[in-house]
């Protein structure tokens, strides 16, 4: 028999709280009225709701669903979630990791940053949730109420630390968990989204399933990222025939039979020579994967749009 007390903060003030891996294991949890409070669940739910909460630092892990903020205030947060939804708060900072666009209403002062975060259990964690992690739209905000003239929600500053705005649990018990905000341990890849880029050039490469798939877009990320290069955005998405002809033009019959093993992991990374840089890099360190790299400067701005213009349709955006 499952008790709903489990399941809930409520009204709770100046105190550190959590849950510890394996203690949500999936259920819907409910966060409201708590002040001052530093709240930490370090599992997979279903979906969370977090109302009337003021001036508290909460970390979420993995949400197979929703989360929904409701008339709250002051609070620093850090979420991975497939919705997420705010309505009627003011001052939110939230390092987010979310699937689909995530939308605020009758909201102010709401600031979002790319999550970043690790601890051992958070990958299988986020398989649970049945979330990729190559799929974040964190900076893709949609502001259901706009006020001409004014911004409801910007981005936190592109070197905000993650443990200035929630701390590392302070009590013994939550101390267990084994946390890293280190940017390059963190278990979601750290992406610009909408931020200006700093050069005319991207490049788009694109990894298809297979047992490696996610360690083999790390390590590119990590050999990119290394030569001063940016990670723009990444998206895990399934594609037909048809779309590999869209996307992948006169190339696509040599890509096709790797479509039917799932997903495919495409990355777009920007900077001054990052076709060249992605192109020898695949050469060097990928030789036996099949990977799909733009050809060219010409070509690559037009790989990475057609391939997030039908990532879009096909998540439905």
């Amino acid at each position: 028999q499952i008790d709903p007390k489990d399941y809930t903060f409520s009204g709770l003030k100046d105190e550190t709280v959590g849950r510890l891996p394996g203690k949500v294991a999936g259920q819907q949890f409910v966060i409201q009225d708590c002040e001052n409070c530093s709240i930490y669940i370090f599992d997979h739910s279903a979906t969370i709701t977090i109302d009337d909460c003021v001036n508290c630092q909460i970390f979420l892990g993995p949400i197979k669903g929703s989360v929904f903020f409701r008339d709250c205030r002051d609070c620093k947060c850090i979420v991975a979630c497939q919705q997420f939804r705010a309505r009627d708060c003011r001052k939110l900072e939230v390092f987010l990791c979310c699937a689909t666009q995530p939308i605020i209403e009758s909201s102010s002062g709401m600031k979002f940053g790319c999550f970043q975060y690790y601890y051992p259990e958070l990958a299988l964690q986020f398989k649970d949730a049945g979330l990729s992690i190559f799929n974040n739209t964190w900076s893709n905000i949609h502001d259901f109420t706009p006020v001409s003239g004014e911004n409801n929600w910007g981005l936190l500053p592109e070197n905000a630390v993650v443990q200035d705005y929630v701390p590392l649990p302070s009590s013994e018990e939550l101390n267990a968990v084994r946390i890293s905000t280190d940017a390059t341990r963190s278990i979601i890849p750290i992406t610009r989204g909408r931020r200006q880029k700093n050069s005319d050039e991207s490049c788009l490469a694109v990894f298809f399933a297979g047992d490696y798939t996610t360690a083999n877009a790390r390590k590119l990320i990590d050999e990119m990222t290394g030569k001063g290069f940016q990670l723009v955005q990444t998206k895990e998405v399934s594609m037909k025939a048809e779309d590999a002809h869209r996307v992948f033009q006169q190339c696509a019959s040599e890509f096709i039979p790797q479509l039917e093993k799932g997903p495919v992991v495409a990355l777009e990374f920007n900077g001054d020579g990052a076709v060249e840089g992605c192109r020898s890099t695949i050469n060097d360190v990928f030789s036996g994967t099949k990977v799909f790299v733009s050809e060219s400067k010409a070509s690559a701005s037009q790989d990475v749009d057609n391939f997030y213009n039908f990532a879009d349709m096909q998540m439905g955006m």
